[in-house]
């Protein structure tokens, strides 16, 4: 193998936000628990949609897809390095604190750096390509230029401080102080860099014009229905139709008109409410939304950003009822956050804009189907959060072909993005589906006793209560999704679920068992699964579902765990990002896990992923209950293989790559983590000192990191 030169996580808390209490079956109450024997299933077809989650890269020349996987699956390991197959290099080409501007000092890395605003973000997300020819312009078959669009969702943190970029580790106890929190506010949100190479090595070009950052204080535009509604006007934006930054960005897309998207994750920690806040609003029915938001009134917030004094930078980020009226306080900040937003990422002096009509949740990244002339734009989208949903947008607009490059992208965001449908799945233990209409246009919601709506405002901002009206289906942390380019099947990662029981058990989410990790129970769904549609068409209320891999540890039981016979070469637990290459046909799975990490850091497979109906059916037995789900095929290495292994304390995030798939970009977000605050200045206690201990930068100080990769021979990766 070729080197480059989890346990559990210390804020896992706020990746399993679970404040769904909704009387929602997990499944379609009719067909959740059918108690079938039947082993086999003859269902076949495939679905006529195309998309990818790469749209948009067209090669230089046509890149043959991939029929096979040509590499040595690499082994597991717990090393402190990021290891790739034989015949493979990886570099470090952008990393925490690089600069951005020419005249940005060079990143120290010892808690003393400053200038936040004009260096690398933390935590390197979702990550997409937009190419530049010789000349400077978009290209979308230059190969050796290109503009690197990626998030920085969030930083490492023991309790309250960012401590690895502060010196002597920050302030644990509040009040916190602003010039720590002033640091912090600026490592969150997006970044842009341009990368080069120049035959021989890849690099990024830190005085390149085409260099933006956004972070939480950065000015952005709300579109869509919620824009001028009462729920959004704060003191800072007294219409309504403003707001200030984006915030835990974690995965992203690529539109079909050449636009990088991002979604606003794991928001709600952020804030902080006065514990008599509920008894300040009064009935306000905001008050249900912030606890189904996971924002209950005297809960701390992740670092108290509140704390820092009186100034509006701060004081944001205390959503209590203080003032007068909404105009006088932040008690709508909140609502500011959690949607997809959208960049021109060719354009820096453009504004950023939160797309309000697909819906407001705990967004992991949003992926298109392939766009048809005449037809809606549609996209997919999971909730990431135990028991929520997977929903899709359909645009009122028809897809116009010159759209593909158009004379302004925002504006054409603004056509197919600002007005459309909203929808939440239905799964039924036959394995088909319903998309459930989320509009006031569905008497159930104009309707609802459960949550008042009175527009389609509210059903954007409040879109979880508006599923869980309609009676969606609760899954396992819904993540990345991804569009098959083959076939236009759409997959999307269920990470893991704690929460599972044998009650609550169904054919979409039908594991619940116990794992050991270092003779420790771990109970639920431990490891995660990958949920498989397809749709005659996208825009279709009628889906076919199966499950198309159930991620386990290669000795678990194969009668209820290792539902899809993985193996040494290609087990895993908890699948997180998802993306399928347009040059090869790739299906590329990265993990984020805490539950197999005592054997085993994060890492990326490569898979060849077959259809939905290529398995069969399984009846898994808990007790006295049966529940009949739909399995893909069987994986082999020879259909799903181990490809990187990351360094310790990792998670694998975003992947794109070049037109002609012969180099990859894969960011490696959090190595060390769980580190402790007291040891930051003792490098000998670091759970990781990567990517220092590969030459990379100064300092000893791990720091979240983008590498490219690529075949030693040339070659495209994968074969």
């Amino acid at each position: 193998m070729t080197t480059t030169t989890h346990s559990p996580r210390p804020n896992a808390h706020f990746n399993d936000e679970d404040s769904n209490t909704s009387s929602n079956p997990a499944f379609d109450s009719v067909l959740s628990a059918r108690l079938s024997r039947r082993s086999l299933l003859g269902a076949t077809g495939v679905a006529t949609l195309g998309g990818t989650a790469l749209t948009g890269c067209a090669t230089s020349g046509p890149v043959a897809p991939v029929s096979a996987l040509g590499f040595k699956p690499v082994a597991k390991t717990v090393a402190d390095q990021v290891t790739v197959p034989e015949g493979y290099t990886a570099r470090v080409i952008y990393a925490l604190g690089d600069p951005l501007t020419g005249n940005t000092p060079a990143f120290k890395n010892d808690g003393t750096d400053a200038e936040f605003g004009n260096r690398a973000g933390d935590h390197h997300d979702g990550i997409e390509w937009f190419g530049l020819d010789a000349s400077g312009k978009p290209s979308d078959s230059f190969n050796s230029r290109g503009l690197l669009a990626m998030n920085h969702e969030a930083t490492t943190d023991e309790k309250l401080s960012s401590f690895f970029i502060h010196a002597n580790g920050g302030t644990s106890v509040l009040p916190r102080p602003a010039a720590e929190i002033d640091k912090e506010l600026m490592i969150h949100g997006l970044s842009v860099v341009e990368v080069q190479t120049d035959g021989k090595a890849w690099a990024a070009k830190p005085a390149s014009a085409f260099n933006r950052r956004v972070t939480t204080m950065t000015p952005v535009t709300i579109h869509g229905p919620a824009r001028g509604s009462e729920h959004l006007v704060t003191k800072y934006s007294p219409d309504g139709t403003q707001a200030r930054g984006t915030l835990n960005n974690c995965g992203t897309g690529r539109t079909p008109w050449g636009t990088f998207i991002s979604g606003e994750e794991n928001w709600f920690g952020y804030f902080f409410r006065d514990a008599k806040d509920d008894d300040a609003r009064k009935k306000d029915k905001q008050v249900q939304a912030l606890n189904r938001y996971g924002r209950r009134a005297g809960a701390a917030s992740r670092h108290g950003w509140e704390s820092g004094g009186a100034a509006d930078t701060y004081a944001r980020w205390n959503n209590s009822a203080v003032g007068a009226s909404a105009k006088d306080d932040f008690r709508n900040e909140m609502n500011t956050f959690g949607y997809i937003v959208e960049l021109d990422p060719y354009d820096k002096t453009t504004t950023l804009r939160k797309r309000t009509a697909l819906g407001r949740m705990g967004h992991e990244n949003a992926t298109f189907a392939r766009a048809v002339a005449g037809q809606p734009v549609v996209a997919y989208m999971g909730d990431d959060a135990r028991g929520e949903y997977i929903y899709k947008f359909v645009s009122t607009a028809k897809w116009d072909p010159a759209d593909a490059t158009p004379a302004n992208r925002l504006v054409a965001g603004d056509k197919y993005l600002d007005k459309g449908t909203l929808f939440a799945a239905r799964f039924k233990g036959d394995g088909t589906g319903e998309w459930l209409e989320l509009s006031m246009n569905n008497p159930v919601i104009a309707n609802s006793s459960y949550f008042e709506f009175k527009s389609e405002a509210d059903v954007a901002v409040f879109t979880r209560l508006a599923a869980d009206a309609v009676g969606a289906t609760k899954m396992d942390r819904p993540e990345w999704g991804g569009v098959n380019p083959k076939n236009g099947e759409v997959y999307i990662t269920l990470t893991n679920n704690s929460a599972r029981t044998v009650a609550t058990v169904d054919s979409a989410n039908p594991r619940v068992y116990t794992d050991l990790k270092a003779g420790k129970e771990q109970k639920g769904n431990v490891h995660g699964h990958i949920v498989r549609m397809s749709q005659k068409n996208p825009a279709d209320a009628a889906f076919q579902w199966d499950i198309y891999l159930f991620a386990s540890e290669a000795d678990a039981d194969k009668a209820s765990v290792n539902l899809s016979s993985l193996t040494d070469d290609n087990d895993l637990s908890s699948p997180d990002g998802l993306v399928f290459s347009k040059a090869t046909g790739l299906c590329w799975i990265q993990t984020d896990d805490g539950a197999y990490t005592d054997k085993t850091n994060c890492m990326l497979l490569a898979a060849l992923p077959g259809q939905r109906g290529d398995g069969g059916t399984r009846t898994l037995t808990h007790g006295d209950k049966q529940v009949t789900t739909h399995v893909g095929k069987a994986q082999t290495p020879a259909t799903l293989k181990r490809f990187l292994v990351g360094p310790r304390g990792a998670e694998i995030t975003g992947i794109t790559e070049t037109p002609d798939g012969r180099a990859i970009f894969v960011n490696i977000q959090h190595a060390g983590e769980n580190t402790k605050m007291a040891d930051v200045n003792d490098p000998s206690k670091f759970e990781s000192r990567w990517p220092a201990n590969a030459g990379y930068g100064a300092g000893q100080r791990p720091r979240s990191a983008t590498i490219v990769i690529t075949k030693n021979d040339g070659g495209v990766i994968g074969t």
